[in-house]
């Protein structure tokens, strides 16, 4: 149960609805599973007024569903009221393992049917809700949040569209570039980092960790990702390296510039444990190139942690990457689609978010504060001192 128990003493903006598209119905049914307990256990002073009418219930959970016509068209239906209610909608953008029917045809469905699905839900909704939310993990688009040559700002696009339909709080993880949020900025938008949940989970599966400037270095993969490899060393006391891409401007390939070399910029890595840290792993090519840089300047162990793991062609080159000994660890959240087979792999470490989203909803309906959720260093600080805590006391029991 959370910890803060004076967050939840105010009054809840309306009754908690959640709705989850099909694209995320496993994360979904977690979430509505820990709020449910929680509210069951928790005690308010209050709490049989009517303003918390319906606050303890079994399942926050609102049936809805977007069946297709055999053209492929769509249309969103809610099963029941939600007048009144502070919604909110979870949608994956990023599930391609969903398909429909088109014409006859087996069609997978892209980033565009699931945020098409998402609006369908929102205009069922009608205007009856008191709020709606939508918690979008993988920010649609957002890899095409600035504009370099005469094209479309499709992420910007979409955020005011989302907006203008009535939405008041979008949620999201590790947005590419956090400045999409100037898109709309009289609305409530947070981008949120899992960096405790990437140090909770290593620290779960790995006991062996020497955390400090001797033994471990933040390493990350490009310019891009600084910010995100900087927070991660200075809360965790470390060091920091990073890559630089160099690519050939003169030609395209699958749309982007080839990548010709990476060039590495800070200390010594030899003998040390490195952790790279970026927002995604798309088709994986740039993080082994980098781990196998560090595995040439003679790098301990290589753990590759990243926020979204697409895999987009496939993992037989971290099957490989893996007997090779170049990487030790990948952790990705189940903040998107996973893979069955991906679950299985032994040097997969799976990073659950569900209690993450629990609290962050749990939070907003009662209108609190998430400003320690979205800078956990307290948090990561007491972890990491309990870790060693533990290591001392097994060093002493072997003695």
């Amino acid at each position: 149960m959370p910890h803060d128990h004076e967050s939840y003493q105010t009054i809840p903006v309306g009754p908690l609805g959640i709705i989850c598209l099909d694209s995320c119905k496993e994360m979904g049914n977690m979430v509505d599973a820990y709020i449910s307990r929680w509210r069951k256990e928790r005690e308010h002073e209050h709490a049989s007024t009517i303003a918390f009418a319906g606050y303890e219930k079994d399942s926050y959970l609102i049936s809805a569903k977007v069946p297709r016509f055999g053209s492929g068209e769509a249309k969103g239906i809610i099963n029941e009221t939600v007048r009144g209610k502070d919604l909110y909608i979870l949608v994956d953008v990023c599930n391609y393992n969903m398909t429909y029917s088109l014409c006859g045809h087996t069609n997978h469905m892209s980033p565009d049917d699931h945020y098409q699905d998402l609006k369908r839900i929102i205009a069922a909704v009608g205007g009856k809700a008191r709020r709606i939310n939508v918690i979008m993990p993988f920010l649609y688009e957002s890899r095409q949040h600035k504009r370099t040559a005469r094209e479309s700002l499709d992420c910007a696009l979409a955020l005011q569209e989302l907006t203008q339909m009535g939405v008041e709080n979008i949620i999201t993880f590790d947005a590419h570039d956090p400045r999409v949020q100037n898109a709309i900025p009289l609305k409530g938008f947070e981008t949120i980092r899992p960096t405790y949940q990437f140090i909770k989970a290593l620290l779960s599966k790995e006991k062996d960790l020497q955390i400090d400037k001797d033994h471990m270095m933040i390493i990350s993969p490009d310019e891009g990702g600084m910010g995100r490899a900087v927070y991660f060393a200075n809360v965790l006391g470390l060091d920091l390296g990073m890559f630089y891409k160099r690519r050939d401007y003169t030609t395209i390939v699958n749309g982007k510039n080839p990548i010709v070399a990476h060039e590495f910029l800070g200390s010594s890595v030899e003998g040390k444990d490195v952790f790279i840290i970026d927002d995604m792993i798309s088709s994986g090519d740039s993080m082994i190139d980098v781990a196998t840089e560090l595995k040439n300047r003679k790098a301990r162990r290589v753990f590759l942690a990243s926020t979204f793991g697409l895999f987009t062609n496939g993992l037989e080159k971290f099957d490989k990457a893996y007997e090779q000994g170049i990487i030790d660890r990948i952790l990705t959240t189940n903040l998107i689609y996973q893979t069955p087979e991906l679950l299985t792999k032994p040097y997969y470490i799976n990073v659950d978010m569900s209690k993450y989203i629990s609290i962050i909803i749990d939070k907003l309906n009662h209108d609190a504060s998430v400003s320690t959720l979205l800078d956990p260093v307290d948090r990561i600080h007491r972890l990491v001192n309990t870790y060693k805590e533990e290591q001392a006391k097994a060093h002493m029991n072997n003695e």
